[in-house]
């Protein structure tokens, strides 16, 4: 059997236990969800993300846009073993086949990657794929009905990881609520501009300068605890 079809033939008595761990996985975005910069030395990447999941971080993404196949492989699969430990969600960017391969939570894609059918057919129907819809609510919905479990707008602010993003007005996310999965907000955040996020209705806000640019990872914990508390205020109201 072809590696991309082994999931598709799938008996229907094991479809809907891994539709429930999906949904299971789904429900854990929520919060920060951190995005690792591309940084080539493994330790050094490995150190930082459990400083972002000590000050609580609730997902991380890899994300490494320079780094050769091999050294791509050897993170990714180092990553996992951290959050196997940590139990925070594990997300693998732009490659189905790399987070089905590492036993990633899943797979984020954008409008240059795979198909979310291609992406589904890697990593099988208990994993969760998120796809990038920047500025279009359209994309959103047709990415929900193709089976996406989570939508990300953005950028909402400028960017130094993309400067030219396209801009995504904050009024989107009350918008996108109607989509009935989580909705994650990106580009140039930090712990002073996510509130309105947060407030106008994203379920998590990915960052990546204001968690990862620093060296100490006391003073990541510290960036990523304050993001992180920037969500407790909702959880307050809904708990009252």
């Amino acid at each position: 059997m072809h590696p991309t079809r082994r999931f598709a033939l799938m008996p229907a008595t094991a479809i809907e236990p891994a539709n429930a761990r999906r949904r299971a996985r789904v429900l854990r975005l929520a919060g920060l969800y951190a995005l690792t910069p591309d940084i080539d030395n493994t330790a050094t990447l490995l150190a930082k993300v459990a400083a972002a999941l000590d000050g609580g971080a609730s997902a991380v993404q890899y994300r490494h846009k320079t780094a050769p196949e091999s050294l791509r492989r050897a993170q990714a699969a180092a990553l996992a073993r951290v959050h196997a430990a940590r139990g925070a969600l594990y997300i693998v960017n732009d490659d189905p086949a790399l987070a089905a391969a590492v036993g990633a939570d899943g797979v984020h894609i954008g409008a240059a990657d795979d198909s979310i059918a291609s992406a589904r057919e890697w990593v099988g129907p208990d994993r969760v794929i998120g796809v990038s819809c920047y500025d279009d609510l359209e994309r959103a919905r047709l990415a929900v009905a193709a089976g996406a479990d989570y939508v990300a707008f953005g950028s909402f602010f400028p960017s130094a990881t993309k400067p030219h993003a396209r801009r995504a007005s904050i009024a989107l996310l009350a918008q996108a609520r109607m989509l009935d999965v989580p909705v994650v907000a990106i580009g140039g955040i930090d712990a002073g501009n996510a509130p309105a996020l947060v407030d106008a209705g994203a379920d998590a806000v990915a960052v990546i300068h204001d968690v990862f640019a620093h060296d100490d990872p006391n003073d990541i914990r510290d960036a990523a605890a304050a993001l992180a508390g920037c969500f407790s205020r909702r959880r307050g109201a809904t708990a009252s």
